[in-house]
């Protein structure tokens, strides 16, 4: 194409100087200035082209090179995108191996502690529980041996189901928290509440055991909220038997160490009487804890009068009143509203008092609209009972959405931790 166009050029400029030179020589000019006309024409003409031809390839040539620039663009945002995404895959593959090895963990410290309830002897709890007490000695042992056994299995058989009650902000009464509780079932299915179990399994060693299967249940739910992006805590109780068991702490630290990340939504709840009878070891497991980010919470308060120092050295960041109980304590004195365990202390600044040592009051046991009215008023800023829900209990598919590992074999059967872990 483009010698066609040069050759018709040239036919152009030939033609151009002919006229140009049978002109001059049509007006007397002769043949001398004739052929000098048509030399002359022909040397401008093709000079002319040059100059055209060279502005012509100029201009190719840029916008070749705002191509190639234009392609250059587009190959760095390919890179730059495919970088991206090599780096998002290389976190997720990071976060799977981390999760991976924190669950096997798990499932290890599982296996590890039902080979210890199965080697364990069954134990008589002495003395026998309390509603056995109009039984015969004989029939009340059995009757407690025979309960221990059901325990025993129903955490061998994961029959261990978890039960979430809501912690509301007040007065917008949105939910910031979970309280977990644990309810074991027999093999009819019958849900066993915890005044009826706790009192042999405390006896038959069995605590830690459901403190375990309760951590494991929280850590679950608080990594699907995280999944969910919603920011909202547990409480998860742990009793003093856990705190103190040497040999079950230090693996209840590894987990919880691998799992630190979780430090700012699970939150260990003791109760008053226990975190007041604590031990050197209990005390120093719970630092452990509280150095890994962990923090605590205490419930069950009988008495207002608590020490608030002792509770800070020790991380307490919630403490649990029950509503009705704190409405009990409230007197007039020399015309204000105080505590009576707190007389120089006006009742409205009880919550600011215990926020300067670092802890927030969340009244507890709130059953009616009432309550919500004084406790507003004595400005604590949490609130939890049956008014704002009840426990509900937590759907063994929610937690397999999780994406957990196969639980250990038991070794009795082909039985398995009931498909959750």
């Amino acid at each position: 194409m483009r010698r066609l166009t040069l050759a018709l050029l040239c036919g152009a400029y030939l033609c151009l100087s002919l006229i140009v030179a049978l002109s001059l020589w049509r007006n007397g000019g002769g043949w001398g200035a004739g052929v000098a006309a048509l030399v002359g024409g022909l040397g401008l003409c093709f000079a002319f082209h040059g100059l055209i031809e060279r502005a012509l390839e100029h201009g190719a040539m840029r916008s070749d090179l705002d191509s190639l620039r234009e392609a250059h663009r587009l190959l760095l945002d390919q890179v730059e995108r495919l970088d991206a995404r090599v780096g998002e895959m290389a976190e997720t593959v990071a976060d799977d191996l981390t999760r991976g090895e924190a669950l096997t963990g798990e499932v290890e410290m599982l296996e590890r502690l039902v080979q210890r309830l199965q080697a364990r002897p069954p134990a008589t709890p002495e003395p026998a529980p309390a509603f056995f007490g109009r039984m015969g000695h004989n029939s009340a042992q059995r009757q407690a041996a025979t309960l221990v056994d059901t325990v025993r299995d129903a955490l061998a058989e994961n029959r261990v189901d978890l039960y979430l009650q809501p912690v509301v902000a007040l007065p917008q009464r949105k939910t910031v928290y979970y309280e977990s509780f644990t309810r074991l079932r027999d093999e009819t299915g019958r849900v066993l509440m915890p005044t009826e179990y706790l009192s042999v399994a405390e006896p038959g060693g069995l605590v830690t055991a459901i403190d375990n299967l309760l951590l494991f249940r929280c850590v679950q739910i608080v990594r699907r909220l995280a999944k969910q992006d919603r920011r909202i805590g547990i409480f998860c109780n742990i009793s003093m038997a856990s705190l103190g068991d040497q040999e079950f702490f230090p693996q209840f630290l590894e987990l919880l160490a691998a799992n630190r990340d979780l430090a700012g939504a699970l939150v260990f709840e003791l109760g008053q009487a226990a975190f007041e009878a604590r031990g050197p070891v209990e005390s120093r497991n719970m630092g452990r804890l509280a150095n890994l980010g962990f923090r605590f919470s205490i419930d069950k308060v009988t008495n207002l009068d608590f020490d608030l120092q002792d509770f800070a050295r020790a991380d307490v960041s919630f403490v649990k009143v029950g509503a009705q109980m704190l409405l009990d304590q409230l007197i007039e004195l020399e015309g204000r509203m105080v505590l009576r365990s707190m007389p120089d202390l006006a009742a409205e600044d009880f919550a600011a008092l215990t926020r300067r040592y670092g802890m927030q009051l969340i009244a507890e046991k709130v059953e009616n609209e009432r309550q919500v009215v004084d406790i507003l008023e004595l400005e604590l800023p949490f609130g939890q009972g049956h008014l704002f829900g009840e426990p509900r209990a937590i759907r063994d598919s929610v937690l397999a959405e999780t994406g957990s590992p196969p639980a250990p074999s038991l070794g009795r059967g082909d039985r398995r931790m009931g498909g959750v872990y």
